[in-house]
This record gives C-alpha cells, structure tokens and sequence, in this order.
C-alpha cells in the first residue's frame, strides 16, 4: 500500500535579521514542520529566531555556508519526513508557491523539484550579478553532465531527503545547489522545474550574501572538478564515487 508522503520546510540563514521573521510566518502557513538554520549569523537573526514559536532552530556556532545548512536542516528533517521544501531566507520566495512545486511528485513519484523564478532575466531591478550568474550557471552544469535546466541557481527547491543524503557532495557553500543537481543526474534521480514568481522588493534590492568575485572562483573550481570527472570517468564510476 502506498503511503502519503511527508513534507517538511527547511530555511537556511545566515545575518537575515530584516526578512527571517516575515519568511517563516509565511511558512508557518503551510501547516508543516519547520526547520530555520542559523548558519552562524552576527546580527539580531538569532534573537529573532528565539522570539518566534512553532519551529525548531538548528544552529551553526561559525558559518560554514548554505549548503552546509541544507544538509544540517535535511538531515533533522529526514527524521520525519520524506521530502523537504527549502526557502531562501531573503524574501524572495513566497513560500505560498511551495503547493504548486508539489504538483510533480504526484502518484508517488520521487524527484527533485527545482522552482524556476519567472521574468528574473528581464527584470533590470535584479542586480546584474544574479542574472549573469544564472546563466553561467545553466551552462556550465548541462556542461558537466547536468540536467539541463533553466535556473540551477534556484534556492526554492523540493529535495528527496533520502536520496540527497546518499550522495556525497563536496561543496558546502553556495556551490552545493549547482553541484548537487549534477550529482543527482549522475545518479539517476529525476529533476523538474515548475515556475514560482520571484518577489524581488523594488527599490531596496535584497540581501546576498554571494560575493561575486570569491564565489566565482569557487564556482568554477566546482565545475572545473564535475567536468574532469565526467571526461575522465564513465557513469558507473561516477556514480560508485559520489554515492554514500
């Protein structure tokens, strides 16, 4: 007999102390369980988590970057549920679109569910260094054996917890949503998108903690590691490497 499936949200943060609180009461509303992970923030995010019921708080003492607080978050998560929804902190993600990334996982189906912000490649709001990030970043993942995608950058996202932590990633920062989406089509776990709205504020910009030049370098380390692996070794071997 087949079962419902359980859904749990996970919010990584890291100095959101202006966003946090508006994001995780909008969270709040899907009726699920939420894990907020303080990825070592230096300002008032951590007092606000404090004042704040209904969720449980995992912390980083340091900051050891975001994909190291997915996995912080998917690995508590995965106590009680099957698949977990992460939503960026910033404000970006109305976590309301979260029913809609639902809809492939229909009929019991286990995949991972990329949201794909609409209209952000025309929006001159958006600073430049985010549209031009994106596509670096779709073409360098399809590059490297990816799936190919129209927004790799995406932080609203359904992961297959059990899945996602069998496989071993190297990247703990930023470059873990990149890197993972390689991993998992190297080993054969299904990726969709499905549009979200992306809600920028106008005027203010938002706070990105991505620093163009570092992150680019590390970036391109990434890629520059998949793409060896992927010319040098077949599927098979790939796949006995980066599994757990």
């Amino acid at each position: 007999m087949q079962t419902t499936p359980k859904f749990a949200v996970v919010i990584p943060v890291y100095n959101h102390a202006s966003t946090i609180k508006a994001v995780i009461e909008s969270a709040l509303t899907l009726h699920l369980p939420v894990y907020v992970v303080d990825d070592g923030s230096t300002d008032a995010t951590p007092w606000i988590l404090k004042s704040l019921g209904g969720i449980t708080v995992l912390s980083h003492p340091q900051n050891r970057g975001k994909g190291a607080a997915i996995l912080t978050g998917l690995a508590v998560a995965a106590r009680t549920a099957d698949f977990a929804i992460t939503i960026d902190a910033d404000g970006q993600h109305d976590p309301a679109d979260a029913i809609g990334l639902l809809s492939p996982l229909q009929s019991g189906r286990r995949a991972l569910v990329v949201g794909r912000r609409e209209n952000m490649l025309n929006d001159t709001t958006i600073k430049w260094t985010s549209r031009f990030g994106r596509k670096f970043s779709n073409f360098w993942v399809r590059l490297s054996g990816g799936p190919g995608l129209s927004d790799t950058q995406s932080g609203f996202r359904i992961y297959p917890i059990e899945e996602i932590l069998s496989i071993r990633s190297r990247a703990r920062r930023f470059q873990f949503e990149v890197e993972i989406l390689v991993l998992a089509h190297w080993n054969g776990i299904s990726i969709v998108e499905v549009p979200v709205r992306v809600l920028y504020p106008r005027g203010e910009g938002r706070i990105s903690h991505f620093r163009p030049f570092v992150d680019f370098w590390r970036n391109a380390g990434t890629f520059t590691r998949l793409i060896a692996m992927r010319l040098a070794l077949p599927l098979s071997w790939r796949r006995r490497l980066t599994q757990r």
